[in-house]
């Protein structure tokens, strides 16, 4: 029987390129469902991002049992928006709305409140269901604040208006590199990589 592949439920080509990065070292084939000629858009109707992130493992799971399934969800959680956007993150303002205008949107809901009030994280959830069946799950935040104007044309989504203090500049002013080195979803793969060394 042939090695299991990882297929990971996204056709983005952004988490693509860092997924592969992260698992450089590891002999398996890593595709994007799209890549693994897979077609699936299950309903995220969970109620939080590891919650989300298995219902997208299982959907691809049913139709390649014999590989590595993986699953993301993230987002932006705001403190003083009481975490919104949260899980409806790429929902919020409609899928088909430009993040221009949903991080316009932001900007002006937290207009007048300063420094730490402006408080927030990215957080990113990683679900893998193995051949077997077993399920893993791991999750990481990326700490900052809410910017007060966007900066940068690096990344994409909210990093223009996400600010990390410890770095002075938005994550959209980091280089691929200095991103995947400190990022959610680089912090939450790098975990599952090493679960994965124990798990198989």
């Amino acid at each position: 029987m042939s090695e299991p592949r990882i297929i990971f439920a996204t056709g983005n080509p952004n988490k693509m390129r860092e997924i592969r990065e992260i698992f450089a070292d590891s002999v398996r084939t890593t595709l994007s469902i799209k890549e693994a000629g897979i077609c699936s858009d299950p309903e995220e109707n969970g109620r939080s991002f590891s919650e989300n992130a298995m219902i997208k493992a299982k959907a691809v799971h049913c139709l390649c049992p014999n590989d590595i399934v993986m699953a993301d969800d993230s987002g932006l959680v705001v403190d003083y928006l009481n975490g919104e956007p949260g899980i409806y993150s790429a929902r919020w303002m409609g899928r088909e709305t430009p993040y221009s205008e949903k991080n316009a949107a932001l900007l002006r809901r937290l207009e007048g409140v300063k420094g730490h009030a402006r408080s927030a994280r990215f957080t990113a959830a990683i679900a893998c269901i193995l051949p077997d069946g077993r399920q893993l799950i791991t999750e990481a935040d990326m700490e900052g604040e809410v910017a007060e104007m966007p900066a940068g044309t690096n990344g994409f989504g909210y990093d223009p208006i996400f600010y990390l203090p410890e770095m002075g500049k938005c994550a959209a002013q980091l280089s691929e590199e200095e991103k995947n080195a400190i990022s959610h979803r680089g912090k939450a793969l790098r975990k599952m990589r090493e679960l994965l060394k124990d798990n198989l």
